[in-house]
């Protein structure tokens, strides 16, 4: 069996698990992304407002955040694999259950709950690669080889859901979701072994987890990391949040051009991360994050400047498509960083960079609507104003002093 090695004294990730990992990582984009084309029927058929709809995404990503703060502290107590499990099958019984929703609120509360499911394989994933790598260009080539796969599903599944509205209506895409989270379950039952030994667990009980969060939160170089993630993740749910409406009522795109312009982006946001993954061991992914951010700076301020002067969709949307596409640049690059300050608390260390960018992420989904479904500018406000703190935030992370390329050990 084909497997990616690491170090002779850590078992190795084999291919097969890291698509689950992979694909772990992607049900959550997935149970976003897929319904995506299905809000304006899924407002019309529940008789919900455009914002009492993207709240059902916030209420996803809130408690997707809340999870990872409950099973990243879990799996350093009890290991990786079980909490896994668990969450994996909240995920697969809430998502069945959304299927027959009667209306917003109820859909907001099931959404909860499987964005509560969900989180343990986001955060439990990021917790896997760092235990099995030894250091950060081999841990951020893997959370770029994750990306890159788990990726492929969240490219398609705004066209797949289109198709799905299409025939079967907006209830079947949670079906779906439902039935891939089962697969990932099924996965994890047979592909993924336990990857924290006994004798490296906590025992302290909320005791030692509060004193290593402390610790986390004193490393000044793991917030900054975790800080660039988060903004740059509020960049990236701006967009998400925005571009049903954005797309089809401002700009006029049908939903199969909507689809076709959101897997555009996100193609090319997966093309950066493969980009990434060729070039961190000659470039190094602190330069790599940079490049990225420096991009997005650029871009936001174009997609601002498009909105006040009411450009066109040949404008506004290639605008749109610069900034989405070096995040594929950062959040891997970027994300291993942080975990690479904190490798003796895996869990909790994954756990609260995923709180922190969901949380984020849901903030800014409802603040897009505020103005209601004909208007652009409250995106391309928050895109303006979140970029330049992940960029602040990465320079608080890199002192100009330290190379981009030499590691940073925990405490520095």
């Amino acid at each position: 069996m084909n497997t990616i090695q690491t170090d002779s004294a850590i078992k190795p990730l084999t291919l097969y698990a890291i698509a689950i990992l992979a694909l772990l990582s992607a049900v959550a984009p997935l149970a976003t992304d897929m319904y995506l084309p299905g809000f304006p029927l899924l407002s019309r058929d529940l008789g919900a407002s455009a914002t009492e709809v993207q709240l059902t995404l916030t209420a996803f990503l809130v408690a997707l955040a809340l999870g990872q703060l409950l099973f990243g502290p879990l799996s350093d107590r009890y290991g990786r694999r079980k909490p896994l499990i668990i969450g994996t099958s909240l995920a697969v019984v809430a998502g069945a259950l959304c299927v027959v929703t009667p209306d917003a609120h109820t859909l907001m509360i099931l959404r909860a709950l499987q964005g509560i499911g969900g989180a343990a394989g986001v955060v439990l994933a990021r917790a896997i690669i760092s235990d099995s790598t030894t250091d950060e260009v081999t841990s951020a080539r893997l959370f770029q080889l994750m990306m890159i796969i788990g990726g492929l599903a969240p490219v398609l599944a705004p066209i797949v859901g289109t198709g799905i509205v299409a025939v079967a209506g907006w209830r079947a895409i949670f079906a779906v979701v439902a039935l891939l989270s089962l697969i990932a379950l099924a996965g994890v039952l047979f592909f993924i072994q336990e990857s924290l030994p006994e004798e490296k667990r906590t025992t302290g009980g909320v005791t030692e987890l509060w004193a290593k969060t402390r610790i986390l939160a004193g490393n000044r170089s793991y917030i900054g990391y975790i800080l660039t993630v988060g903004f740059t993740f509020m960049v990236l749910f701006s967009y998400i949040a925005a571009s049903p409406f954005v797309y089809q009522n401002i700009l006029g795109f049908s939903a199969t051009a909507y689809s076709i312009a959101f897997g555009i982006n996100a193609g090319a946001m997966i093309l950066g991360g493969v980009l990434s993954a060729w070039l961190v061991e000659r470039v190094g992914p602190r330069r790599l994050t940079l490049y990225g951010l420096g991009i997005i700076q650029i871009s936001a301020l174009l997609v601002l400047l498009c909105v006040l002067t009411g450009a066109g969709p040949w404008l506004l949307a290639p605008a749109i498509f610069m900034v989405v596409a070096p995040i594929g640049m950062i959040l891997g690059n970027a994300s291993a960083l942080a975990i690479a300050q904190a490798k003796e608390e895996a869990g909790t260390a994954s756990a609260v960079l995923g709180a922190l960018q969901f949380i984020l992420g849901g903030i800014a989904s409802p603040l897009v609507g505020l103005a209601g479904e004909q208007d652009a500018l409250p995106m391309a406000i928050v895109m303006m104003i979140a970029a330049p703190l992940a960029l602040s935030c990465f320079w608080l992370a890199t002192p100009r002093a330290r190379s981009f390329r030499t590691p940073l050990r925990m405490g520095a």
